[in-house]
């Protein structure tokens, strides 16, 4: 593929700056549109010299007129507290910044992939999930700002897609990690690093039992790249997560034991309407595109922890 002009919204956020760099080596000339809510001019520092990266300050619920190829719409914030602050803004961002990006995908005849996410299946009844499984929602929830949000997402790239002839992408995340993660963002991977790292107790909701597939970075930027390159009729959604399963406790163990920390254990009540079982049926991409994780749990924690050790050591 030609080098191409890409927006990159969301593109100061965790997963976005590292879709910036990743766009960026790859030789295409990258717009990054951040309001700074979640995102961080920290995570795009080092790109900030190179001539080929713009930085716009724009909030996606407003109206904006770039001219671009291709767009990545990752601009919402993901983490429980941070969609959870303000849920009304979360919902906007998901909804009206949809409109706006494919409003403008519509005008320029570019391609658009949308960053949707494994919480359009909710507290799921079918395990593991496959991309025809419709979910098991709560709409009134205090999760179903964000839930419902990217569940609305989808919904409006399929009818822009089916109206408008728009050239659609829409991909479902499942839980990521990595380097550039907040450190305060309630993820369980960086909640777990930063606590075993201050060797203060390891904060478990429920008895630990409930299991997530966690995946490195690195492969979501990678089955993000490629799907966004599939024909035109492809639309989507398509599942990117790692199969493999963990419980939280389990989790938990591994960050003790890689961090060499002393901390204990300590259980809180379950929130409300958090799902017991998280795991993508990955057979569409793998089939579709050729993708499955190749960075299992330890190695991609023995990634990331450095990262949080020199974070705290600055904060220090």
């Amino acid at each position: 593929m030609a080098n191409q002009r890409i927006l990159v919204t969301g593109g100061a956020g965790f997963i976005g700056s590292h879709l910036c760099e990743r766009l960026l080596n790859e030789g295409h000339e990258v717009l990054c549109l951040d309001n700074f809510f979640t995102g961080s001019k920290e995570n795009i520092r080092h790109l900030m010299d190179n001539r080929r990266f713009e930085l716009i300050r724009h909030d996606i619920t407003r109206e904006v007129f770039l001219e671009v190829d291709q767009i990545y719409n990752l601009a919402c914030p993901a983490s429980p507290v941070h969609y959870q602050y303000n849920p009304i803004k979360t919902v906007k961002t998901s909804v009206m910044g949809a409109i706006n990006m494919l409003g403008m995908a519509k005008r320029l005849q570019a391609r658009i992939l949308q960053a949707s996410t494994s919480e359009v299946y909710g507290d799921p009844k079918i395990h593991p999930q496959k991309e025809d499984y419709w979910g098991h929602v709560n709409p009134i929830g205090k999760r179903s700002c964000y839930d419902e949000g990217k569940r609305c997402a989808e919904t409006l790239f399929m009818d822009y897609y089916n109206q408008n002839k728009v050239r659609i992408k829409i991909v479902r995340i499942f839980n990521t990690y990595g380097p550039r993660m907040q450190p305060d963002d309630g993820r369980v991977v960086s909640n777990f690093i930063v606590q075993a790292l201050q060797n203060k107790p390891l904060t478990i909701y429920g008895d630990g039992s409930q299991s997530r597939s966690f995946q490195y970075v690195d492969d979501l930027l990678e089955g993000m790249i490629r799907f966004m390159a599939t024909a035109e009729n492809i639309t989507g959604p398509v599942n990117i997560g790692n199969e493999n399963e963990f419980s939280i406790i389990e989790l938990a163990r591994l960050v003790r034991e890689l961090t060499g920390s002393s901390s204990g254990i300590t259980h809180l009540p379950l929130p409300e309407n958090d799902p017991v079982k998280r795991r993508p049926d990955i057979s569409y991409a793998r089939e579709l595109i050729g993708w499955e994780t190749r960075v299992q749990l330890r190695e991609g924690l023995e990634k990331t922890i450095p990262y949080f050790e020199q974070l705290l050591r600055k904060s220090s």
